[in-house]
């Protein structure tokens, strides 16, 4: 009964809800989510300063998010880069001090808070020139009035920077009087002038008063009141806004750290000064609101203004807008020309007479113009999402909650559409797309949670990476072996498949090839596996069932290709000579150089060469028929097969034990290369030697492993965001809901773009050879063109 509920269950959603019409309803979701963030930017502004400036929340107790952007950390080399040659002064009490003194510590984190509390401190960074000055005015009256009015007066050097802020000391000195309110409003007013004269050439900031932890005051401040700061703060902002209101040039109103103060201010050492990360946090926030448009990190999109789009951009935008417009033409000539075939009734004989035609005569340049269409649309998602200042994007926080929990949900999941595979050989074409699916779906909720701060997750993380290239040496292995297809053909639609997704997303979103580094990886691995196999002689199979030293002959050219391998990586110098040629350094450099490459490279290194050489090894088990691959039997015999499992489960086990005892990341990806494939082929066996296990299938998890590929570059930019820095905010202020919004919208698209991707390649990719070679000479141009106009982009970027 049970069962039989299971599959109507099963059979009642897949009725009801089929990928054409999620991917309708995702479509659905994308144009409201658009038109709403929109109106939404139209009405209350694009300027993410402002936010970054006002309003955020806590992700844990102590990393800052602000609303609708993302924070960068600046490092001290950073820092000192975008304030070269600058001139910074604080001005105000002993709370604009503490702020001072984070502020420099992030320039130089050795600085120690020294020097007269109540007096001018100064600081100086000779190696780039910086001067930062905190200046002691506690209170906004006539000596500051006179400070700020000599900096506008053109006779002292104007700072590029100003902070200033006071008030808790004309509450404490006026015992919380009513006049001295009075008096502050009076002074501010005198002064906001003047700031906003300043600020036409510097930027400057008011920082509104914290909130104190009364309850914590000695009795001498018991008079600083919250109620008392309110009115002093809401005093502030009306004059300085009222000031500011019909002019360009604006003073910023710090008032965020009065929401971060909120929530910390009940650490406070004396209920009156915050905690020093909340200091920190707030001085991050003042080199984010400055920096970032100077410096324009990934990871802070906070104050950063929408790129230019580049040459190569406006001419995709060229191109994919005249595919719609040709496409549209053609649709409705073809409508046209089938409207006038259609069967119509013959009135005196009452019969129906068919036309020559009964569906509309879909050409190949329609299906052609068709995917690059959708392709057109889908692109301008992408760029939307993670190039446009039009949806929102959020820094990455882990908890272990955040990562587990998805996990735990998806493999419920992928039990419940558990099936009967239709092979039972070792890792069928089943079984391997459920493999890929699971590590994809596993990878995914790893970089959306930031699980990489955390080793234990991060070393596991990168055996299924490890996994991924595993099975590219056994299934290519396998393929060329058996068949013994080493056409142009066949290399053509790999390359094809793995590749197209990833250059459109290039010339699309601005990025270099070797950006999405997987691609690249797996794209050399499979021309690696090719020129192994491929060259002379060449030993398949069929030759080898004929003579045994064929085999001895395989094996002395995978050792020739491990030789290399071990050669290459531990001479990076060689290694970076062969990808240093042009225009192989176009595709494979990032930041100028290919240290990167050789990094990712490196660290799988020996992965691919362990898929090969088992492929090699079960398929000539196989073909001895010394393993049982029927439906329901265990792989050898039950003794072999008990203890093989138990070694199995015991290496598993003992390589997890492992990655969660390293100190650091540095250790263990020096012996990940050689140790990951033990609990890789610890899972191989355990998967498959129990017939029961080996005879079933999630198809579930398979799903996701068919589009596995267009699921892990695709999230870059339309699931992540800032290039994986972050995340996509489609609906702010609902976390959870945005995830689940986000992530239906990512995988209907991922899908649509595998199919592009096959629709495509059976047009690209013909298999007349003629016909192939007059298409590789196109792409050939096209490319040649493409490596032009970057060129002349690059040198006009310099």
């Amino acid at each position: 009964m049970a069962a039989l509920a299971y599959t109507l269950g099963k059979r009642e959603i897949n009725y009801y809800f089929s990928v054409r019409s999620a991917k309708a309803l995702a479509l659905g979701a994308v144009l409201l989510l658009t038109a709403c963030h929109a109106a939404s930017r139209r009405y209350r502004g694009d300027d993410s300063c402002e936010y970054l400036l006002s309003s955020g929340r806590f992700l844990g107790e102590k990393v800052w998010q602000p609303h609708s952007c993302m924070m960068h950390k600046y490092k001290n080399s950073e820092a000192k880069n975008c304030l070269v040659d600058k001139h910074i002064v604080f001005l105000g009490d002993s709370r604009i001090r503490q702020l001072f003194y984070s502020f420099i510590k992030i320039i130089n984190p050795q600085v120690k808070e020294e020097g007269n509390k109540h007096g001018n401190i100064p600081f100086e960074d000779k190696s780039a020139s910086i001067k930062v000055d905190f200046l002691w005015y506690p209170e906004v009256n006539g000596s500051m009035r006179q400070r700020i009015k000599s900096w506008t007066e053109g006779s002292v050097a104007k700072p590029h920077i100003i902070v200033a802020g006071a008030a808790t000391w004309s509450i404490k000195i006026h015992n919380g009087s009513n006049e001295a309110l009075t008096q502050y409003k009076i002074n501010i007013t005198a002064i906001a002038p003047l700031l906003e004269k300043l600020a036409k050439s510097s930027d400057v900031y008011w920082v509104l008063q914290d909130p104190v932890y009364e309850d914590m005051l000695s009795e001498s401040r018991k008079m600083i009141t919250n109620e008392k700061i309110d009115a002093y703060n809401e005093a502030a902002v009306r004059i300085l806004n009222s000031s500011s209101r019909n002019s360009k040039a604006k003073v910023k109103v710090f008032s965020v750290s009065k929401l971060i103060a909120q929530e910390t201010i009940m650490k406070s050492s004396d209920g009156l000064h915050l905690p020093e990360s909340s200091r920190d946090t707030n001085a991050m926030i003042l080199m984010n609101v400055y920096c970032n448009k100077i410096m324009k990190p990934i990871d802070g999109s906070c104050c950063q203004p929408q790129p230019p789009l580049t040459l190569i951009q406006k001419l995709a935008f060229c191109f994919f807008t005249l595919s719609i417009i040709g496409y549209l033409i053609i649709s409705l000539i073809h409508r046209n020309n089938y409207r006038k075939n259609k069967s119509c009734t013959d009135l005196e004989m009452g019969e129906e007479k068919k036309p020559a035609i009964n569906t509309p005569n879909v050409s190949t340049l329609e299906m052609l113009l068709h995917s690059f269409c959708k392709l057109g649309l889908i692109m301008t998602y992408f760029y939307l999402c993670d190039r446009a200042n039009l949806f929102m994007k959020e820094n990455k926080f882990y908890t272990h909650s955040s990562f587990f929990i998805p996990i735990v949900y998806i493999l419920v999941l992928g039990v419940f559409y558990t099936e009967n595979t239709k092979e039972t050989k070792v890792l069928n074409r089943e079984q391997t797309d459920e493999w890929k699916g699971w590590m994809q779906l596993v990878i995914l909720i790893y970089h959306i949670s930031g699980a990489s701060t955390f080793l234990p997750v991060y070393m596991h993380i990168r055996v299924l990476v490890a996994a991924y290239l595993f099975q590219t040496g056994y299934g290519h292995f396998s393929y060329f072996w058996i068949k013994g297809d080493f056409g142009v053909y066949r290399v053509c639609q790999v390359l094809f498949r793995l590749n197209f997704l990833v250059v459109v997303l290039c010339i699309v979103m601005d990025r270099p090839y070797q950006f999405y580094y997987f691609v690249p990886l797996v794209t050399v691995w499979f021309m690696i596996i090719y020129a192994t196999l491929a060259t002379w002689p060449q030993i398949v199979q069929k030759k080898a069932n004929g003579n045994c030293l064929w085999h001895f002959g395989l094996l002395l050219k995978l050792s020739c290709l491990l030789a290399c391998i071990y050669f290459l990586s531990y001479s990076q110098g060689a290694f970076e000579k062969v990808f240093s040629f042009w225009p192989l350094s176009k595709c494979f450099e990032l930041n100028g150089n290919v240290y990167e490459w050789w990094f990712r490279w490196k660290l799988d290194r020996y992965v691919v060469f362990h898929g090969m050489l088992f492929a090699f090894i079960y398929l000539a088990l196989q073909k001895r028929q010394m393993i049982s691959e029927g439906k329901g039997d265990a792989l050898f015999s039950n003794r072999v097969s008990n203890v093989l499992l138990f070694i199995s489960i015991v290496s598993f086990m003992t390589y997890s034990i492992w990655a969660s005892s390293c100190k650091n990341k540095t250790e263990c990806n020096e012996l990940h290369p050689s140790v990951s494939v033990v609990q890789i082929l610890a899972f191989i066996l355990i998967r498959n030697i129990p017939g029961y296990v080996r005879s079933v299938y999630s198809s579930f998890f398979a799903w996701f492993g068919k589009i596995s590929l267009e699921l892990f570059i695709c999230q870059y930019h339309i699931w992540l965001a800032a290039d994986t820095k972050g995340i996509l905010v489609l609906i702010p202020g609902y976390p959870m809901f945005n995830v689940i919004v986000s992530t239906f919208i990512f995988v209907c698209v991922a899908h649509e773009i595998s199919q592009i991707t096959n629709d495509l390649a059976q047009i690209m990719v013909p298999k007349d050879n003629s016909t192939l070679l007059k298409r590789l000479l196109c792409i050939a141009g096209f490319f040649f063109g493409l490596l032009l106009f970057s060129a002349m982009q690059d040198q006009s970027r310099h």
